[in-house]
C-alpha cells in the first residue's frame, strides 16, 4: 500500500505544455501578422496545429531516432538511401501541406507572401527545426533557378505541390519534390571560389566529379551545387547547377553518400559528405556565374535563420514562463518573485524586438522588387538581421533554460534539444564573420542607398531613444581603415538601431525601454539586469498570453 502524497505525481511541478495556440498567445507575432494585413485567422490555425501536443511530441521523437545512412542494400548495391524515422516524415507532411517550402513563389497569397510564409516558418520551428533544413532549401532554391526559366519551368509542378512524397524514385514520377543544396568544399568552405569540383560539358547536361563537405538534407530530389565548368567554350569558371539524385532515364545518378555527419544538435536531420563521380546536371545561370546565381538563394535562406532563431528562442521562453507560472518557491510563484520577474521580463523585451525586426525584414523582402527602398533595406539588413538574431539564441536559450532549473538540463524536457540547436542557425549560410563583413560589402557598393537607409532607421530610432552618437560612431568607423576590423560593433549596431526602428514603427510602448536598456550607458551583458520597472508583467503576458 503506498503513502497518499506519493500518488500525487504533481509534486509543485508546472504542466506538460502542449495545445498551446503558438499564434495567438504571442502577441509580437499576432500584432506584427494584423500590422502587415495578414490573414490573421489561417495563421491562428498553424499555431495552433504546430502547439499541439502530439506535434511537438512529433518533434521529440523525431529527434530521439536520428537519420540512418545506407549505403548498399543486403546484396551489396549501391543505394546511398538515408532512412528517416516516420515521425520525421510527418512533419515534413505537415510543413509541406502548409505550403512553407514554396507558398511565397506560387501566388497563393497575394497579401505579403513573404511575410505570410514567414510567421509559418517561425511557428513550425517551434515544434521541430531539423525538418525545415529541406523546406527552406525548396524555397530559397527556387530563387536561384530563376535565371533558368526552362528549368524553372519543368520542375516547379511538382515543387509547387502540397504534397510531400518521400519515395526513392525519379521525381519526374513523384507527387512532390524537394531540393537541397551542397555549395561548400572541405578545402574552402565559406571561400566557394576555390572550389575544386569539375563539370564537364556532354551535350545538353554536365557530368559533374569531385566532393561536398556539407550537403544536407541528402533525400531531396535534386541538390543545385557549384562546380568549375570545364567546356572551354564559354571561358569555364564556378557555375551552379541543379543535379537530381536520379538520371533522366531513371536510373541512380553517380552521387556517393560518404557519411552523415555526427551534429552538436539538429539531430532530425541529416547533413552529409558526398563525391561525385560523373554526376548528370544541367547548367542553372550564365557559365562562370555560379556566385551571382546563387544570391538570391543565399538571402532567403539567411533569412529563413534569422526567422527561424526568433522562433526557437519564443518556444524556449514561452517554455520558461509556462513553467514559472505553476511552479511555487518560498510561497510565490516564480513569476511573482522579483528577480525571477526581471529577467523573463527582459528576455521578452529581447523578442520583442527581435520579432518586430524580422517581420519588418520578411515585409521588405516582400516590396524588395517594386520598392528601390525597400530593397536597399533588405540588401543592408539581411547580413545585420542575421548576425544579431541568430548570435542571441543560444544566450536567451539558455537563460529559459535556467528558469526550470535542474529540469531544464534534463533531456527528459525540450529544453537541452533547443539548447544544443541555438548556434546552427548563425554559423549556416555565412558565421558572425562573414555577416559582418557582407555589411561592409554592401555598404561599399551601394554607398548612396546605404546612406539613405541609414539616415532613415536613425531618423525613426530617435523616435524612441537618442541613437545620434551611435549612428555617428558607426559613421566615423566605416571612413575610417578600421572598418574591417570593427566589422562586428558596425554589424550589431546598425542592427539595434533597426531593431529600435522596427518597434518605433510597430508603435510599441516599449521602443524607448529597448532603446534605454539596450543601447544606453548602463546597459550590462546578462538578462535580469535592466530595470524594466512596471513594465514587466505586460511584456511577459504579451510573450505568452496567461
Amino acid at each position: 500500500m503506498t503513502s497518499g502524497f506519493l500518488e500525487d505525481a504533481s509534486f509543485n511541478h508546472s504542466p506538460a505544455f502542449g495545445d498551446v495556440d503558438l499564434f495567438s498567445a504571442d502577441k509580437p507575432l499576432s500584432d506584427a501578422a494584423a500590422r502587415y494585413g495578414l490573414d490573421v485567422k489561417a495563421l491562428a490555425a498553424a499555431g495552433r496545429d504546430y502547439g499541439s501536443a502530439e506535434t511537438l511530441d512529433l518533434g521529440r521523437i523525431a529527434n530521439e531516432n536520428p537519420p540512418k545512412l545506407h549505403t548498399v542494400d543486403a546484396k551489396g548495391n549501391r543505394i546511398d538511401f538515408v532512412e528517416f524515422h516516420p515521425a520525421y516524415h510527418t512533419m515534413m507532411e505537415k510543413s509541406i501541406g502548409h505550403g512553407i517550402h514554396a507558398s511565397a513563389h506560387d501566388g497563393s497569397d497575394k497579401q505579403g507572401p513573404m511575410t505570410t510564409r514567414a510567421v509559418r516558418l517561425y511557428l513550425a520551428t517551434q515544434a521541430e527545426s531539423g525538418h525545415l533544413c529541406p523546406i527552406t532549401m525548396t524555397h530559397a532554391c527556387i530563387g536561384a533557378l530563376r535565371s533558368e526559366p526552362a528549368l524553372l519551368a519543368k520542375w516547379l509542378p511538382k515543387i509547387q505541390t502540397r504534397t510531400y512524397d518521400p519515395a526513392a524514385k525519379p521525381w519526374f514520377k513523384k507527387r512532390g519534390a524537394t531540393l537541397g543544396m551542397g555549395m561548400t568544399e572541405r578545402q574552402g568552405g565559406t571561400d566557394v571560389r576555390a572550389n575544386i569540383t569539375e563539370a564537364k560539358a556532354h551535350g545538353d547536361h554536365v557530368e559533374i566529379s569531385g566532393h561536398k563537405w556539407f550537403m544536407s538534407a541528402p533525400m531531396c530530389d535534386a541538390f543545385l551545387v557549384l562546380a568549375q565548368a570545364q567546356s572551354g567554350s564559354k571561358g569555364g569558371g564556378l557555375t551552379c547547377y541543379l543535379m537530381p539524385r536520379y538520371r533522366p532515364d531513371g536510373s541512380q545518378n553517380a552521387i556517393r553518400f560518404q557519411r552523415l555527419k555526427d551534429k552538436l544538435g539538429n539531430k532530425s536531420n541529416a547533413s552529409s559528405e558526398v563525391e561525385f563521380h560523373g554526376a548528370w546536371a544541367e547548367r542553372v545561370g550564365p557559365e562562370g556565374a555560379g556566385v551571382r546565381t546563387i544570391i538570391e538563394m543565399v538571402n532567403l535562406t539567411r533569412l529563413d535563420c534569422a526567422i527561424a532563431s526568433a522562433g526557437q528562442m519564443r518556444i524556449a521562453l514561452s517554455q520558461a514562463l509556462h513553467h514559472i507560472r505553476h511552479r511555487s518557491v518560498f510561497q510565490k510563484k516564480l513569476a511573482d518573485q522579483p528577480a525571477m520577474r526581471a529577467v523573463s521580463a527582459d528576455l521578452a523585451l529581447e523578442l520583442e524586438a527581435q520579432v518586430a525586426l524580422v517581420f519588418r525584414l520578411a515585409h521588405a523582402t516582400d516590396h524588395a522588387a517594386t520598392d528601390p527602398r525597400e530593397a536597399a533595406y533588405a540588401r543592408l539588413l539581411t547580413p545585420a538581421v542575421k548576425f544579431l538574431v541568430c548570435k542571441s539564441t543560444p544566450q536567451v536559450i539558455y537563460e529559459s533554460l535556467e528558469c526550470l532549473g535542474g529540469n531544464g538540463y534534463t533531456e527528459d524536457l525540450p529544453l537541452a534539444r533547443y539548447y544544443r540547436e541555438a548556434p546552427l542557425n548563425a554559423i549556416w549560410e555565412g558565421s558572425g564573420n562573414v555577416m559582418a563583413l557582407d555589411v561592409l560589402r554592401a555598404a561599399g557598393r551601394h554607398p548612396d542607398a546605404t546612406m539613405d537607409t541609414v539616415s532613415r532607421l536613425v531618423r525613426t530610432a530617435s523616435q524612441g531613444f537618442n541613437v545620434g552618437p551611435l549612428a555617428l560612431a558607426l559613421e566615423t568607423i566605416l571612413k575610417s581603415g578600421e572598418a574591417e576590423r570593427r566589422a562586428r560593433f558596425l554589424c550589431e549596431g546598425l542592427a539595434r538601431i533597426a531593431a529600435l526602428a522596427a518597434l518605433v514603427e510597430a508603435k510599441s510602448d516599449f521602443a524607448a525601454l529597448y532603446g534605454d536598456t539596450r543601447l544606453g550607458a548602463n546597459h550590462f551583458s546578462q538578462f535580469g539586469t535592466a530595470d524594466l520597472g512596471s513594465a514587466e508583467p505586460a511584456l511577459m503576458d504579451r510573450a505568452l498570453a496567461a
